[in-house]
């Protein structure tokens, strides 16, 4: 019999149940033991819904408070010393907490450990911080417990924990990472022996490091880990899965490995089955990611079918069938979505109406007939194909239209530099923010209003646009340089742009967590686009027109809006990514019509979508920049055009962020306590840069010592008449107090450093 698992499933809850129970817990509106009622509902859920859809294994390690990475940590007693962790002591919720969002001790603020993307996922991990002395240990006691609810549900559970190898390989250190294999070795051998006296059968060890350009020393590291944690297990079973890409030249080594079954994508490298078939062992049982776990397109179980049987034939019931990777990183269920067109929604499968898919199609190999079901999905996958919601002749004539001077400024940075300084006379390392700022309670409830129609359109802006004169009245008490306007009437920098553009279709409930708490809905992109009218221009506009100092036109740049959004998958993402970027081309083009000096077009997704092999890189590359530049150049010399990126490594990228041509770029860089800079010292960037020195995502404050010093640093990689002051990222998620403080700090610290380098 063919059997069926996941390699994970959504854990914010149906309604973001998760999300509301962990913020009113940090606010103290609920003490520990609700919180933990709450997530194991959520866990218990899950379980439930994967048993009821007939999986064989019901997925127990992929529920986490906060992030999976973050879990493993707090199991192995990973506590970096600066949050005075007794070691060897239980690491508890709270030590959990203050290491994914920083804390005060003893009143000094302690800064959050880094966060960045999960390979090229939209999906933030914290970075495990390995320091010299590190020791591990069992630590915490929660996969064991949870593996416990399971079984007393009566049901298998199959436990996924990352693995030794990806989680060395995903941490940093001032040392050679791999010294600490022994020791990280030793306590997931703890960790599996005791899994294996709770009679659990199969431990899933996500191994996502493996379709990446592995150095010798860190494949050696697989054949070692793998086989002393072979030796400590009698009968628990383990799996290896890889997902986000093919295994490619790790294939022998890890069908070597002394383990018992290996997940691989084939989503992602649909062309390596087959040589994986041809090599693979007797003795192994291999698990086939054939459903999409990263889009929300129906599979077309009809294709899939015929490659099924065909490898079955070859393994003979030694194949199981799978989600690529996580469902993490797709929305629950289309149950809620009543307000989607009905031909789109037929198009669409979420994390629950995938673990139909793979039932299904198991059912269909166990000779166990569903034919109604695979006719009626073969139905909906040819009525996409020609659809006329999908295909626009007038986009498609327009891609044609593009020429290589769409791509170009008039004249090169240091000359647009002059033209800028004499049009927006900023002085010496400016102050601005990256955009947003608090969506109050009061915002979010007009939106709320407006949407069921309770608010009329008349009232809603209006309260818009007291919000902006707000905004605007704030960071003239700051003094800031640049202004913004706070973006008051946008859902998400993502949302709200495909709102106004045709080829997008929104869900009611898609919700997909981003990190922690934050989850986002992304849109969906389903045809062609094209701008319907204006977006920002008149916000934007309003602001302007009612402040002295220059306000940043804000927007979300075509590569972002691309890999933020689930995006059709029957034409290259190229494609869609230039047709983005001409709507956007026509908003710059009115924006700057209007008397907007300065653009913003943020592009924190640029690095996510790079490709995981460097041998990829030269190809998304060229087409990504073009898109942005594609965006961007149609403004006169004058126009200074900014861009922000966040949570992002630069330094194998840093040539082609140059030629993105952008006079000002912000990074994220006060977690990283400026180390970010050196990549942009090394290549002698040659354009202005905004290093953050206020981390939003923590409740610290950040005074104006640490804010000066940080600029002090940066000022040795970058010459001081090219840096500018400002956060990290923009400051929806921040209280006001917050934000009142921090940024005052921030002001304060740059009139001392204006002082103290004049002189």
């Amino acid at each position: 019999m063919i059997k069926t698992h996941i390699l994970g499933y959504p854990r914010i809850g149906t309604n973001r149940e998760l999300k509301k129970a962990l913020e009113s817990y940090w606010k103290k509106d609920i003490n520990l033991k609700t919180l933990e009622k709450i997530g194991k509902k959520i866990r218990v859920k899950n379980w439930i819904t994967q048993y009821k859809a007939g999986l064989s294994y019901a997925t127990v390690g992929d529920f986490s408070y906060y992030d999976h990475i973050l879990n493993i940590t707090a199991m192995i007693g990973s506590i970096p010393k600066r949050f005075n962790h007794i070691e060897n002591s239980i690491v508890d919720i709270n030590t959990y907490f203050n290491m994914a969002r920083g804390c005060t001790i003893k009143g000094k603020p302690i800064s959050a450990c880094e966060m960045t993307k999960f390979f090229d996922t939209n999906y933030h991990y914290i970075v495990p911080e390995l320091e010299i002395n590190n020791k591990f240990y069992l630590s915490n006691n929660n996969i064991f417990n949870e593996v416990k609810e399971c079984q007393t549900l009566g049901l298998k559970p199959k436990v996924v924990l990352i693995g030794p190898i990806t989680y060395l390989w995903l941490a940093k250190s001032s040392i050679n990472k791999i010294n600490f294999l022994p020791s990280l070795i030793n306590v997931y051998s703890k960790i599996l022996k005791k899994l294996e006296k709770q009679n659990v059968e199969w431990v899933q060890l996500d191994e996502p490091v493996l379709v990446l350009e592995l150095p010798k020393i860190w494949k050696d590291s697989f054949e070692i880990a793998y086989k002393k944690l072979s030796k400590k297990i009698k009968k628990l079973k383990i799996m290896i899965a890889t997902y986000f890409g093919g295994i490619g030249n790790n294939i022998d080594m890890v069908l070597s490995l002394p383990i018992h079954s290996i997940h691989i994508d084939t989503i992602r490298a649909p062309k390596e089955v087959d040589l994986i078939i041809k090599k693979f062992p007797s003795d192994k049982i291999l698990s086939i990611g054939i459903i999409n776990g990263r889009n929300i397109w129906k599979a077309n179980l009809k294709n899939i079918l015929k490659k099924l049987k065909n490898i079955n034939n070859i393994l003979i019931n030694r194949m199981w069938i799978s989600s690529s990777c996580s469902l993490l990183h797709i929305p629950i269920s289309l149950s809620k979505e009543k307000n989607i067109n009905n031909k789109i929604l037929n198009w669409l499968s979420f994390a629950r109406q995938k673990l139909d898919e793979i039932v299904i199609l198991s059912k269909c190999i166990n000779s166990e007939n569903d034919n109604k079901y695979i006719k009626d999905n073969t139905k909906a996958i040819e009525s996409r194909k020609f659809c006329d919601i999908v295909n626009s002749n007038l986009v498609k004539e327009r891609i044609k239209q593009i020429k290589n001077n769409y791509l170009h400024r008039n004249h090169s940075y240091l000359t647009r530099k002059n033209l800028q300084n004499n049009k927006l006379k900023l002085p010496l390392l400016p102050t601005t923010t990256i955009g947003s700022f608090p969506q109050t309670n009061i915002i979010r409830l007009a939106r709320k209003n407006f949407k069921i129609g309770k608010l009329n359109i008349e009232s809603y802006e209006q309260i818009m646009r007291y919000q902006i004169l707000f905004i605007i009245a704030k960071q003239k008490s700051y003094d800031i340089d640049m202004f913004v306007h706070g973006e008051p009437e946008r859902n998400d920098m993502v949302e709200y742009f495909g709102e106004n553009l045709k080829g997008f279709v929104f869900t009611t409930n898609g919700w997909v967590q981003s990190y922690g708490s934050r989850c986002v809905k992304p849109p969906i992109i389903y045809g062609d686009i094209k701008r319907k009218n204006p977006i920002t221009v008149r916000w934007i506009k309003y602001a302007q027109n009612n402040s002295l100092k220059p306000v940043k036109g804000m927007l979300t740049g075509p590569v972002t809006i691309l890999h933020w959004s689930f995006v059709r998958d029957d034409q290259h993402k190229e494609t869609t990514c230039k047709q983005i970027a001409l709507a956007l081309r026509d908003e710059v083009k009115d924006l700057e019509k209007a008397g907007i000096k300065a653009i913003q077009i943020d592009e924190p997704a640029l690095r996510e979508g790079l490709p995981l092999n460097k041998k990829d890189y030269k190809y998304y590359l060229n087409w990504a920049i073009s898109c942005f530049k594609l965006s961007s150049s149609i403004v006169k010399d004058e126009t200074q055009i900014h861009t922000h990126m966040c949570y992002s490594q630069f330094n194998d990228i840093i040539a082609y962020i140059s030629e993105m041509d952008a006079d000002v770029i912000t990074i994220e860089t006060a977690r990283s306590n400026m180390t970010l800079l050196n990549a942009f010292k090394i290549f002698e960037y040659p354009n202005e840069i905004g290093p953050g020195i206020y981390d939003i995502h923590t409740t610290n404050i950040p005074s104006i010592k640490y804010m000066i010093s940080l600029i002090q640093k940066a000022a040795k990689s970058i010459p001081i008449d090219r840096i500018w002051i400002n956060p990290d990222c923009g400051l929806k998620t921040r209280k006001w107090n917050d934000v009142d403080s921090s940024l005052k700090n921030m002001v304060k610290a740059a009139y001392k450093l204006r002082n103290y380098f004049k002189n």
